[in-house]
């Protein structure tokens, strides 16, 4: 009987969280909607979202609810909340992928390699020989990969991913934090 209560306790507690995730108000990145099945976590000032082109498995980005393009303009709270929902997110995911690192990295304003004008944080999961030389990294995030297409050739194993696909991961991501 009491195994029951806590097998109950836990698929309310599965539903309460689909429910919050899937009602929650529309997600924006910079110009572009995001489709609530690409977040997997979320607070009131922050979010969690699976990356449409990553450049390694679990490369996800953390997010601010309001659209701020430069890190600067956020308030306290917001700054507080990104980078708790980061530490948060990032632990979960390295553990998940049994990677032995991180990588957080924001790039801030168009000669930073910013992209998209809305603060982001980036999450890569890492491991060991993940990338030749570790710093690559950095360079693979930067706007420039064109330059870098020779020397890494990441273009060819990074594309656009579907709906589906993203879904599906988000929603891996999702049972991994308690509601």
């Amino acid at each position: 009987m009491l195994k029951l209560q806590v097998t109950g306790k836990t698929i309310l507690s599965s539903i309460r969280c689909q429910r919050k995730m899937s009602t929650c108000s529309s997600y924006a990145f910079g110009p572009y909607k995001i489709d609530p099945r690409e977040v997997f976590y979320a607070t009131p000032l922050s979010y969690a979202m699976v990356n449409l082109r990553p450049l390694l498995p679990g490369h996800v980005l953390v997010c601010p609810r309001r659209l701020v393009p430069r890190f600067t303009d956020l308030t306290a709270d917001e700054t507080s909340d990104l980078w708790l929902t980061a530490q948060k997110v990032g632990s979960k995911l390295e553990n998940f992928h049994n990677a032995s690192s991180l990588t957080l990295a924001i790039q801030d304003g168009p000669q930073a390699g910013q992209t998209v004008p809305h603060v982001h944080i980036h999450i890569l999961p890492r491991k060991g020989g993940d990338f030749e030389k570790n710093d690559e990294i950095y360079d693979a995030l930067d706007d420039k990969e064109k330059e870098l297409k020779q020397k890494l050739d990441l273009d060819k194993d990074r594309v656009d991913r579907g709906i589906q696909e993203m879904a599906d991961e988000a929603s891996q991501y999702r049972s991994l934090f308690d509601c």
